[in-house]
Order: structure tokens, then C-alpha cells, then sequence
């Protein structure tokens, strides 16, 4: 019987924590072990949740495992009292009562791929970590085209199931088949089909959350205005939420993508311009996404240069798309050349760097996933950007080789959906997303670059929505405010709410007041209560 690199871990860390359910007085925290033991019931037919104290041996290996940014391993940064891996729902209730009585702040990692982890560190609290990395059961219905996904799965784990049953249904989430479940889904998830189906908060259809009180809810005893929030609006401002219900998209038997680098000198500044005005209004059932980085020319004379990628999936056959890009785009030169015919989940490998030959084994690999130093923004363009806009952009990328600008083309399915249907407000009158990520080598660069990433940020603020100028919250940036302790008031957080939510801010708040009012699921960015205007 295979087994998985994640049964492996989780049994390492099993074996190792020697030291579970034993505290040092000197933590300030005496007392939260027994308090947790006193909950669970060993007749229980399923395992022990694994309970990590800042003394087990297996500790940091528990806490690093799903850090992808590598700014966080950083020892000065704060580090969870306790971390507890549930194996069952009783767990995670246990973690809430116990860290409400020893005002412990909670944080729920899902994949650990938060751009400021705030899934797995606090800037301001003493905190525990629930980490949901075994919360992963999937259970895929195609014949009601559904399924139920625990939130601690990930999106290949989820893929790789629904493939399994079926090679003609797919999911509109995101390209990176290690990010977590819980996180995405809440906080609206986007990916290479979203302009046919929507978000996949757009296709939740019922959840399962627990709340300050312990509870735990589903869609109708949950209330649609909780339903609605958690939705897009971040589900860790409201409670825990352990598993999804969402609609499965059927998808063609063929569909096709297309791959065209151009440099600068090779004309992409033309082809970018064109684009602006066409991608968004392009059919639905055709994604072409325009990537911007700095490439070294060959030869004896080799020089830095902006290159630009059109990349495209299309829900259909080459014969079928070639008449639409020749026909709309015809400066691209596309040629079928450039086209591969494959399934939807061998598109999924592709747009996440792996063969589309290869096993779909390696969607399940949630640990070996790529780690590097990285800064992340994100913008909203609602018009084209001007000439003398986009040179000056292609100057300011020359200055540093490690960055790249992913525009993604909206219109399609996202024009159709009302900015109030989701706490997601990024829809009509949007022509495309811009998400600026900068890597790097080694710690010691890390102020240098982020600065660096903040003067690229204000070059384009003329060229970029305005009040408010939009983010996207699943690329979530701290540079745009926080909450400075449990006190933010609703027009202290309006200055980076009204970012991500626009006008649907105020009504996350209400719904927080009314759920959660003693405000205990919190972090830097958590949607606030009124209680302190």
C-alpha cells in the first residue's frame, strides 16, 4: 500500500512529541495542556490530535512544514504558545474553549501559503496554531456534480480527486496545487477557468464552521449573512471553517493552451497594448493572461530585457480557438505551433510547471513545494495603461531581474456576477488583475527588496483603480494598514477593508458584530467589530 508523504510526517511528529500535554511553568500558559486533555474522550474511534508545546522535539519541524515564504522562519518573529493538529472537529473545539479561557489568540493554517502568514504568526498576540493538515477528506459526487472538501486539502489533492472520477469535470480555483483549501475558498480563489465559472467562493454551495461559542454550523443554521461573509470575505475573521460544499464545472474532453514570449525589441509592447483592450472582452471560454519579467538575451551581446508571455488555456479544441485569436488578436501571429491539445487536468500540471506527461502523483506533494523570500501587491486596472505608462513600467522592472507582473484578464462570468453576491467586489468595470511578486535569496535582502517593491507599487498608482485603489485579498499585503490590537475601530480597518471589499465592508462588518462580538477570531487583518466606533 502506498503511503503518503503525509502520513509519513504526521506519523514522525506522533513519534517525537514526547513532550505532548507537558508545559513548563514558565510559559505563563500552566494549565492550557490539562485544559486540552480534559476534553478529549480516547474511546473515540479516531486518533489523538497531535499537541505540540514550544519544548517538543517536534515542534519547529510542525510549525516550518507549511511556511512557502521563507521571511517567516525568521527567529525573531513570533512563534504559536502551542501548536495542535486535529484529527477530528472535537479537537478544534477543544483549542477554542481552552485558548478562550487562557486569552490566547487562534490561528488556522490550511496550505500555509498567506503572503503575510498570518495563518501561522501574530505581530501582536501570544497565539495558538490550529494546523489543519489532516483535515483532509474529499468526497466527490459527479452525479450531483458536487463534492465536499475539508478545508486543511489542498487544491491538487482536490484536483487529483476529482480527476479520479472523472476526466470531464474541474473546479475554477487556483493554479498552485499546494495551497490550502480553507484559505482559498474564503477569500475568494481564482484561477485558469474563472471567466467561464466564476470564483470558487462563487461555486460554494454549503460549508460546516465552528464558532467563538464552539458550535459548529452549517449553511442554514450558520444564517446566509454568515454564509455569505465567509465567501470571499476570509473565513479566519469568523470562526474555523472545516469544510466546503461546492459545485463541480463540467469541462470539454480537449482543451488547449497556447504559449507566445515576446521581448520588447520583438514588439510586446504593442502586443501589450492591444491586449489591455481586448483580453478582457475576449469569450468566456478562452483565459489568455499576460506575464511580465525581465529575461538575459543570448548571444556574444546578451542584455537585460522585459519580456512578455501570453499564456492561454481554452476550453475547447485548437481548430476551435485559432479562429478567435487570429480573428481578435491577429498581432499575436498565434499558430498552432504554439498550441498543445491535453485534458483539463494535464492543464492543471502545465500551470503548475509540471509535465503534462507526467503522474498526476504529484499534485498530492504538499510539502516539497518551492520555498523562497518573496513580497506580493496586487492592483486593479479599469482602463488601459498608457504608452509613456507602460515604458516607464518596463524601466522600473529592469532595476531588478527577480521580478514579475501576472495580469490577469477579467470580464467573462466575472461581469455577470454582482459586486454584492460575494463579499468579492472585483467584478464589472475591471479589465484585468495585476499581482506584483518579487523573490529574493537570503534574509538580509528582505528590507532592501520590500522597499524596492514599494516604490514599484507607487509608480502605478496613476494607472490603477481608485477610491479606493483595490487589492485582492488572497494576496493579502500588510503594507496597506493593520489592526493594531483587539480595539481597531471600523474607520481605522476601513483604510485596507475598503481595498479588498469596497462597499461590502460594512456589511462584513455587521455580520462580525452579530457572530463573533467579543471579537475573539482576529488578526492584522481581520474584518473589526462596531462596538468601537
Amino acid at each position: 500500500m502506498k503511503v503518503s508523504k503525509k502520513e509519513v510526517f504526521l506519523s514522525s511528529l506522533v513519534l517525537l512529541a514526547s513532550s505532548v500535554f507537558c508545559v513548563t511553568s514558565d510559559s505563563g500558559y500552566y494549565g492550557y495542556s490539562q485544559c486540552f486533555s480534559s476534553y478529549l474522550h480516547p474511546s473515540k474511534p479516531f486518533p489523538s490530535p497531535v499537541f505540540l508545546t514550544k519544548d517538543s522535539h517536534a515542534y519547529l519541524a510542525a510549525l516550518r512544514s507549511s511556511i512557502h515564504n521563507l521571511k517567516f522562519l525568521n527567529t525573531s518573529i513570533s512563534k504559536p504558545e502551542f501548536i495542535v493538529i486535529p484529527f477530528h472537529e472535537s479537537h478544534i473545539q477543544a483549542a477554542i474553549s481552552c485558548s478562550k479561557k487562557f486569552h490566547l489568540e487562534v490561528r488556522v493554517r490550511s496550505g500555509g501559503h498567506d503572503y503575510e502568514g498570518l495563518s501561522y504568526v501574530s505581530y501582536t498576540e501570544p497565539f495558538v496554531l490550529i494546523d489543519l493538515v489532516n483535515l483532509t477528506s474529499i468526497s466527490v459526487d459527479i452525479e450531483n456534480q458536487s463534492a465536499w472538501v475539508q478545508s486543511g486539502a489542498t487544491l491538487g489533492e482536490f484536483y487529483y480527486k476529482i480527476a479520479e472520477k472523472s476526466k470531464i469535470y474541474g473546479f475554477p480555483a487556483g493554479s498552485c496545487p499546494s495551497v490550502g483549501v480553507g484559505g482559498h475558498f474564503s477569500g475568494g480563489g481564482f484561477g485558469t477557468i474563472f471567466r467561464k465559472f466564476g470564483l470558487a467562493a462563487d461555486n460554494v454551495i454549503d460549508a460546516k464552521i465552528i464558532d467563538a461559542n464552539g458550535q459548529i454550523l452549517d449553511r442554514n443554521s450558520m444564517g446566509e449573512d454568515l454564509f455569505w461573509a465567509i465567501r470571499g470575505g476570509g473565513g479566519a475573521s469568523f470562526g474555523v471553517v472545516i469544510a466546503w460544499k461546492v459545485r463541480i464545472v463540467s469541462v470539454p474532453p480537449i482543451v488547449t493552451v497556447c504559449n507566445v514570449p515576446k521581448t520588447l525589441e520583438e514588439g510586446a509592447g504593442k502586443l501589450l497594448q492591444k491586449w489591455q483592450n481586448i483580453g478582457h472582452t475576449l469569450p468566456e471560454e478562452l483565459f489568455l493572461h499576460a506575464v511580465i519579467g525581465v529575461v538575459t538575451t543570448s548571444g556574444l551581446n546578451s542584455s537585460r530585457t522585459v519580456q512578455v508571455t501570453f499564456d492561454s488555456l481554452f476550453l475547447g479544441e485548437t481548430k476551435e480557438l485559432l479562429p478567435v485569436l487570429q480573428g481578435s488578436f491577429p498581432e499575436l501571429g498565434l499558430m498552432r505551433e504554439n498550441c498543445t491539445e491535453m485534458s483539463w487536468i494535464q492543464s492543471v500540471l502545465y500551470f503548475a510547471g509540471f509535465s503534462i506527461n507526467g503522474s498526476l502523483d504529484v499534485l498530492l506533494d504538499r510539502f516539497n513545494q518551492s520555498k523562497s523570500f518573496f513580497k506580493a501587491k496586487s492592483d486593479y486596472v479599469t482602463k488601459p495603461i498608457s504608452d509613456s505608462g507602460l515604458e516607464g513600467l518596463y524601466k522600473k522592472l529592469l532595476e531588478d531581474e527577480n521580478i514579475s507582473l501576472i495580469l490577469t484578464p477579467y470580464g467573462g462570468k466575472m461581469s455577470e456576477i454582482a459586486d454584492t453576491e460575494t463579499p468579492f467586489p472585483h467584478r464589472k468595470g475591471n479589465i484585468y488583475k495585476i499581482q506584483y511578486i518579487l523573490s529574493w535569496d537570503s534574509e538580509e535582502e528582505t528590507e532592501k527588496q520590500q522597499s524596492w517593491m514599494r516604490s514599484l507599487y507607487a509608480y502605478m498608482t496613476p494607472y490603477v483603480s481608485k477610491s479606493p485603489r483595490a487589492a485582492y485579498l488572497n494576496y493579502r499585503d500588510l503594507d496597506l494598514g493593520v489592526n493594531k490590537d483587539g480595539n481597531t475601530s471600523y474607520a481605522q480597518a476601513s483604510v485596507w477593508g475598503l481595498k479588498y471589499f469596497k462597499n461590502n465592508f460594512k456589511r462584513l462588518v455587521r455580520v462580525k458584530t452579530a457572530t463573533d462580538p467579543s471579537n475573539f477570531f482576529r488578526n492584522e487583518q481581520s474584518i473589526p467589530i462596531f462596538k468601537f466606533i
